[in-house]
């Protein structure tokens, strides 16, 4: 039950921008949290780390070892993407709208506010404050927007709202001791949204400026050269100069240790200082309804790419602006657009539809298509081997998304209203699907279409679906008129209609061991049992004193539990038809305060309740949720609390905060709620636009379409691996399995122990040790350690596929006898690069732990535990020598080695 955040799932973009490491490896935020898209695997992952609030900004490192998130609460995140840890935190004062490493890695630049910052960038080592402000440049008269970098990480060019661009730089340089000032690029008419450097092919210099403003239009400035094209203009009563510079007759007086050393600048890197440039070319995108909203440009290509407020992208060669490809591929504007190193490839994201596209302009074909739902996702379903699972939401569309992938392969969209309940028939390739526009679709996984409907004579709104294992019967529950319709799954008709609830129909349920008995819970304060076969209506009532909100059957058909209004779930035996126990969790679920409460969430009594249940695979734990930021795990057999699990600490959903700030509230209300008339709605390049979407629906208005945290459906994989919960940020997998998912794709014939112990007779050890990794067995595993010869360390290390290096490692914590020290386990933690330098062992002594030297040191200590572990291996059985700690550190101290302790995980 130590279940674990693994990934998040239905929404791949939220907003801000995206960046692009490694070539393949793309980067982009998910509220308050970072996914990883793998192009070339065609994998996704979430990292298991949170900011306070929605991400606005991200950068990552040259190497893609670093990434770098800012929220919209100026919070920033110092990222080990390798670790997934945070290694750093700072917070600046106001937001930021840029951020950007240089290209050595040395530095960091940030915009924020009027101001560019250059820090350095801190590194593994542990320090008090790791962030070191080396350079401010205050200049602008407006907020600066764009940030890029020179390819010799000596300049910075900035663009800012007060129509200019600026070139600033790194190092101090005093011609004349003056300082100099940085140039300003002019003739803008609208907010600079990017800046970029263009260099000389043969020098590998700068030699072009591209600025990119809001109104549709390029402006490039080239570099006055030195022939004279530099020079001041002479006044006519100018007096002449002399070889040096000074005036004839008169005596200048040089400053104190200046000796004239302008034109060592070049050597020294100051080649652009107190340089002039001049306006080469200007020219318009031709949008002139559109705004511009994210650009990009790669400097080995010299290519352009803009993106606008209506959905159009367009690609551009540069300097000669030739247009090679102008589509639209969104009804929204486009909020990021990215090259990636090699610039065969472009991504495109779209904040409000929750779009992520990576487009190959060569080929014109897409490498990634993935949208989320457009809004909450109501519902979840698992298939029958839980390698795939299905959500539906209020869009109206049923996705399907690959569990291990992350990834959505299929997409249906006939439903007319939101998708209220999700069923996966026993076969694994059909899928059911209810709505409230009145209809039960059945789908079908071999030609992904829909290939029966289900409907009624008139027109009714179905909130729960279930159906029997066999596919034969189908169920569903009404709002509108309080009725259970079954119909034949073969022939589509109406078999029965059930009738006798008097409130909404929310949950239904087979018994999975009865396929005959149906239970059925509504707002009636009743859950009813019926004999579906029979016809002989409502079995028998199970009455209750709140309304009843869900109701689900444990696996072995022994117990009912379901949950009512006033927070507790109670657990039924239905067939005597009597009450086991109750669990009250009103405390438990009670969660955080919403904005327009005028009570405090202790007091309050809204959301005190669970919404959804789901039993565990064996039927000993269940889980519940609801109108709240946790989900709470009981012990069925004894009735207690044995974990919650906080869904989010996104601050920028409401019902998060216990208790709230009472500086932000107002005569007019709460701070947050309040509309700010002076912001500028087109400005939003990079604002989290999904908060506007229930803005627009009836009866949102109190909150000003705020998200609520909460949880709408729970689902427990059929393995009892992993679940799944449909919350406001998305659908979060949780997964015991944090590490090595179990991939049946991966077994054949000859993946078996015995096939362990061929390979070993065979002293075929590379392949026994593949074999035991794939079954994933400790003991095999360790069987097969202990047979590798020390001069074939390196061959079997190299030989581990990628994939089991970390399964590999971690079984040096679960045996106390060997550990970091093992030849092969230094081998394949080089190989993985977890202890590249020292100064990375020091700062991180809990994951580099030192070898143990043995009493005995008359030769080294790794070759003695080697050989020592080898001469134990032919008179122990493995799995004694795993399993029993006590009497492998007997046999070890025996012959004069030091057992090292074990170590916790």
């Amino acid at each position: 039950m130590n279940f674990r955040f693994q990934n998040l799932l239905g929404a791949p973009y939220r907003g801000g921008n995206t960046v692009i490491v490694n070539n393949t490896e793309l980067i982009s935020p998910v509220g308050n949290r970072v996914s990883v898209t793998n192009l070339r695997d065609s994998t996704t992952i979430t990292l298991p780390i949170q900011s306070s609030c929605n991400i606005s900004r991200i950068a990552a490192s040259p190497d893609g070892v670093f990434l770098l998130t800012v929220d919209d609460n100026h919070r920033c995140l110092f990222i080990n993407l390798r670790r997934r840890v945070v290694l750093h935190r700072i917070s600046f004062k106001t937001a930021v709208a840029a951020a950007a490493f240089s290209p050595d890695g040395g530095f960091i630049a940030v915009a924020t506010g009027k101001v560019v910052q250059i820090w350095r960038s801190p590194g593994f080592k542990k320090e008090f404050f790791p962030f070191e402000l080396v350079k401010t440049f205050a200049d602008c008269d407006d907020k600066v927007t764009a940030l890029e970098w020179s390819p010799d990480s000596a300049y910075v060019l900035a663009g800012s709202k007060d129509l200019t661009a600026r070139i600033f730089c790194i190092k101090k340089f005093k011609l004349g001791g003056v300082k100099v000032k940085p140039f300003m690029f002019l003739g803008h008419r609208d907010t600079v949204v990017g800046v970029f450097f263009g260099i000389d092919k043969n020098t590998s210099k700068v030699c072009r400026v591209y600025t990119v403003a809001r109104d549709g239009y390029v402006f490039v400035w080239g570099l006055c050269g030195d022939d004279g094209e530099n020079e001041e203009v002479v006044s006519p009563d100018t007096p002449e100069k002399d070889g040096e510079g000074n005036v004839e007759g008169v005596v200048a007086k040089k400053r104190k240790g200046y000796e004239g050393n302008d034109g060592e600048l070049d050597k020294e890197g100051g080649y652009l200082v107190n340089r002039k440039w001049e306006l080469l070319k200007k020219e318009s995108f031709g949008q002139a309804s559109m705004k511009v909203t994210a650009c990009d440009y790669h400097r080995g290509l010299d290519m352009l790419v803009v993106g606008f407020s209506k959905g159009v992208f367009a690609l551009y060669q540069m300097p000669d602006f030739v247009c090679i490809h102008r589509l639209s591929i969104s009804r929204e504007k486009i909020t990021t657009a990215v090259f990636n190193e090699l610039g065969n490839w472009l991504t495109f994201g779209c904040a409000k539809l929750g779009q992520l596209l990576v487009w190959e302009w060569r080929s014109e074909s897409y490498i990634l298509k993935q949208q989320g739902h457009y809004f909450d996702v109501n519902c979840v379903a698992y298939s029958p081997d839980s390698q795939l699972l299905a959500t539906g939401a209020d869009d109206n569309k049923v996705k399907v998304w690959n569990v291990s992938s992350g990834f959505c392969f299929v997409t249906f969209s006939e439903h007319e209203n939101a998708i209220t309940a999700l069923h996966f028939l026993a076969n694994k390739n059909t899928l059911l699907s209810a709505s409230l526009d009145g209809t039960v679709r059945a789908w079908d996984f071999f030609r992904y279409q829909n290939f029966k409907t289900y409907t009624t004579a008139e027109p009714r709104q179905f909130v729960s679906l279930t159906a029997t294992q066999s596919g034969e019967v189908i169920c569903a529950g009404t709002l509108d008129t309080f009725e259970i319709f079954v119909w034949d799954m073969r022939t589509g008709n109406v078999k029965d209609i059930l009738s006798g609830h008097e409130g909404p129909v929310h949950g239904l349920a087979f018994s999975p061991t009865d396929a005959s008995v149906l239970a059925s819970s509504s707002w009636d304060r009743t859950v009813r049992l019926w004999d579906v076969f029979e016809s002989k209506g409502g079995v028998e009532t199970l009455p209750h004193t709140h309304d009843v909100l869900t109701v689900v059957y444990r696996p072995d058909g022994k117990q009912l539990a379901c949950s009512t209004l006033e927070g507790h779930i109670h657990f039924w035996d239905p067939i005597d038809g009597l009450l086991m126990y109750t669990i009250e969790g009103r405390r438990d679920i009670s969660g955080g305060r919403l904005m327009t409460d005028r009570r405090t969430a202790a007091n309050s009594s809204s959301g005190k309740f669970f919404t959804t249940l789901c039993y565990s695979a064996d039927g000993s734990y269940i889980l519940a949720g609801g109108s709240s930021k946790y989900i709470c795990m009981y012990d069925v057999a004894d009735q207690v609390l044995l974990r919650k699990f906080q869904i989010t600490h996104n601050l920028s959903l409401d019902g998060v905060l216990d208790f709230l700030n009472s500086k932000n509230m107002t005569d007019a209300g709460p701070l947050d709620l309040i509309d700010n008339d002076d912001s500028d709605l087109e400005e939003g390049i990079d604002k989290q636009t999904r908060g506007k979407l229930g803005y627009d629906l009836p009866g949102s208005m109190p909150n000003r379409g705020r998200p609520v945290v909460r949880t709408k459906c729970l689902r427990i994989a059929p393995t009892g691996r992993s679940f799944s919960a449909a919350t406001t940020e998305g659908v979060l997998v949780y997964s015991i399995d944090d590490s090595f998912i179990f991939d049946p794709t991966d077994l054949d014939m000859d993946v078996t122990p015995e096939g362990v112990d061929a390979a070993l007779n065979e002293e075929q050890v590379t392949k026994a040790l593949i074999l035991s990794l794939r079954l994933n067995e400790d003991s095999l595993i360790k069987k097969c350690i202990f047979a590798v010869n020390s001069i074939d360390i390196p061959v079997v290390a190299s030989s581990i596929p990628t994939r089991y290096l970390e399964r590999l490692i971690e079984i040096r914590t679960s045996a106390p006898p060997y550990g970091a020290d093992f030849p092969l386990f230094a081998t394949v933690r080089r190989r993985r690069g977890r202890a590249s330098t020292p100064a990375d062992s020091s700062s991180f002594p809990d994951l580099f732990p030192s070898p143990a030297s043995p009493p005995n040191s008359s030769f080294p200590a790794r070759l003695t535990l080697f050989e020592v572990l080898g001469d134990l291996a032919g008179k122990l059985e493995f799995g004694v020598l795993a399993g029993d700690g006590k009497r492998s550190e007997k046999l070890l101290e025996s012959v004069g080695v030091e057992a090292r302790p074990r170590r916790c995980p």
